[in-house]
Parts: structure tokens; C-alpha cells; sequence
């Protein structure tokens, strides 16, 4: 047995060196696997294969921001975008990422549903050489070579600035205030949650309730129902973004109260139906957060690809409107 076994090993290993000989071989000759694992590299055709992952489409916001990206990542611009929607669940997010893993794209960019919980795919990623960009959102991460830069806007920075114009406004009249958040867990919503909550201290406004309608208009109006059946004194409402303001909008009207004057509303983003909501008077007041991130990604992603340095944390440029800002601005607004 012993020896009919040393033979069988002779011929199994003579077997594989011819294999491994043809397949040498047939190597040299072979193009490189792309994006979709059978083109060609992004430095052999000049195109470059990103696989993006959305977070969903849960306001108009994010319409907006995966129209940018969509109309800039294209194959006229020299990519090859291959597009997910997550439906603002981390684990379709994370199946994503680990498919364009296995496709081998070029660059995986993403816009994370919540900030934890990464590591393991991102490293995933980094052994198989594939550099990631995020997108609006941040990763909680003790390990930032995960990643190759970050492209949004300061949230904690656009909280504050929503709470100072509160306080400049309405500091001094014992203002009530409730708050629609974000997607619990969410980056934006952390952040715009710290930044106003920062601001209104020392002030005499009181924040007497808060509560998750997870970026939409449909939670935004059933939250602003919970709280004005809850309390009967609310003076300001500060919504994370402006799809949950145009609900809190709904649920007022519907409670024969007129937003904008009995109940002031502060949110943040800008789109168009928030801004008109703005110039209508039943919003007060909008920090802008740009969702046209489409140019930032393209050019972030040609440089990693081509080897440059890049930016660890690129922010993007944000402006607040008041009522007459807005109507002014309306005519020209991209998104």
C-alpha cells in the first residue's frame, strides 16, 4: 500500500507542474479581471469600476445626492458604476460591499447606514487591495487606513449653527422645544443632536423631547402627532432634515395650528420642497447640507486609483437660508 501510494503521489505532482506550466502560460496572454471580473484593469482601458452602496432613498435629500452620483460616475467621465440601494439596512450594505469585493471593482465607495460596525468588511476589503471612499457619513473606527478619505459636510457643525440662530431668535421667551432625529446610530444624526444641543446651553430653551423619524416625512409626521398629543406648549421644533420637517408640517396643520408661527420649525438640508416650505413661512429656518457629492467622488477616485495622495477628510461647503435667502435662491436650486 505503501508504495502504490508513493507512486500515486509521483503522478499527482508531475500532473500538477504541467498544469500549473499551461496555466503560466495561458496567463501571460490573458488580460487582467476587471470591475466585473472579466474586463480589462482600470490602468489598462482608462476605466474606472467603483462599486457604490446607498443608503436608500429615504428623503429627497438622497434622490438628490444619488442623482449627482449617478449623472458623474459614467462611463463618458470614464467610470463603470456599479450601484446599490441598501434600503437603510447595514447588513444589505454590507453584502454589497463584500460583492463588489468578490467582483473585484477597482474602488467601493459607500454612504454607511450607522457608524459601527465596519471593521470586518473594510478590512475584507483592504487585504484584497481595494480602496474605499466614504460618503456623507463617517465610520466609527479606531483604524482610519480602512478607508482612503471621508467627502460630506461637518454635521456637528450645522446642529450649532441651527441652535445659534434658535438662540439668537428665541432665546430669552422660554421656548419648549422637541426634536425629530435621524436614523438612530446614524452619523448625522449624533452629530446634528450634539451640535444644537451645544448651542441652546446656557440659553432658556428646553429641549422636553426627542425622538427618531429616521430621515422621513412619513415618521417626521408621526412623531410630531406623538408630541403634540404629549404636550400642549411646544413653541420650536429642530428636525434633523428637511423631509421630517415638511411631516412635523402635516401634523400641525392637522392639529389647526399654523407651522412656521405657533410652532417655529429649524431643520437642515436645503432641497427644493424644504426651501419652499421656507419661503412659504411654515418653515423658519434651513442649514444647508449638500448632497452633490457626485464631482467630490469622481475626482477622489481617480486620484486613489492613479496612486495620488489624497485628503483624509474632505468638507464640503454648506450655507443657511432664512425666509428671504430661500426665495432668492429657489430659481437657480439644483436639487
Amino acid at each position: 500500500m505503501s508504495k502504490n501510494f508513493r507512486r500515486a503521489g509521483a503522478a499527482l505532482f508531475v500532473t500538477a507542474l504541467t498544469a500549473a506550466s499551461l496555466v503560466a502560460c495561458s496567463s501571460e496572454q490573458a488580460p487582467q479581471g476587471g470591475g466585473d471580473g472579466g474586463g480589462e484593469s482600470a490602468a489598462a482601458s482608462d476605466t474606472i469600476v467603483l462599486g457604490f452602496s446607498q443608503v436608500g432613498a429615504e428623503s429627497g435629500w438622497r434622490a438628490a445626492n444619488t442623482k449627482s452620483i449617478q449623472d458623474t460616475l459614467t462611463k463618458e467621465n470614464g467610470f463603470d458604476l456599479k450601484f446599490s440601494d441598501a434600503q437603510q439596512k447595514q447588513e444589505n450594505q454590507i453584502q454589497a460591499i463584500r460583492s463588489y469585493i468578490q467582483q473585484q471593482v477597482d474602488v467601493i465607495a459607500f454612504s454607511p447606514v450607522v457608524e459601527t460596525g465596519w471593521d470586518a468588511v473594510l478590512e475584507e476589503a483592504k487585504s484584497a487591495g481595494i480602496p474605499v471612499i466614504l460618503t456623507d457619513r463617517a465610520v466609527n473606527s479606531e483604524d482610519d487606513t480602512l478607508y482612503e478619505s471621508f467627502i460630506g459636510s461637518d454635521f456637528v457643525e450645522e446642529g450649532k449653527r441651527a441652535g445659534e440662530w434658535a438662540v439668537e431668535q428665541y432665546d430669552g421667551e422660554g421656548y419648549k422645544a422637541v426634536e425629530l432625529q435621524g436614523t438612530t446610530g446614524a452619523a448625522p444624526m449624533i452629530d446634528r443632536q450634539q451640535g444644537f444641543a451645544d448651542a441652546i446651553a446656557g440659553s432658556d430653551i428646553e429641549m422636553i423631547d426627542s425622538q427618531t423619524g429616521n430621515f422621513t416625512r412619513t415618521e417626521g409626521k408621526q412623531v410630531m402627532e406623538g408630541f403634540l398629543q404629549k404636550y400642549d406648549d411646544i413653541d420650536l421644533v429642530f428636525a434633523h432634515n428637511d423631509d421630517m420637517g415638511l411631516g412635523a408640517i402635516e401634523a400641525i396643520e392637522a392639529a389647526g395650528k399654523v407651522p412656521g408661527k405657533d410652532i417655529k420649525i429649524i431643520t437642515v438640508d436645503g432641497v427644493k420642497d424644504g426651501m419652499q416650505a421656507l419661503a412659504d413661512g411654515k418653515i423658519n429656518y434651513i442649514v444647508e447640507c449638500n448632497p452633490l457629492l457626485g464631482p467630490d467622488l469622481a475626482e477622489i477616485a481617480k486620484k486613489v486609483v492613479a496612486g495620488e495622495a489624497v485628503e483624509k477628510r474632505i468638507v464640503t461647503q454648506d450655507e443657511a437660508f432664512d425666509q428671504e435667502a430661500a426665495k432668492a435662491a429657489l430659481p437657480d436650486r439644483q436639487y
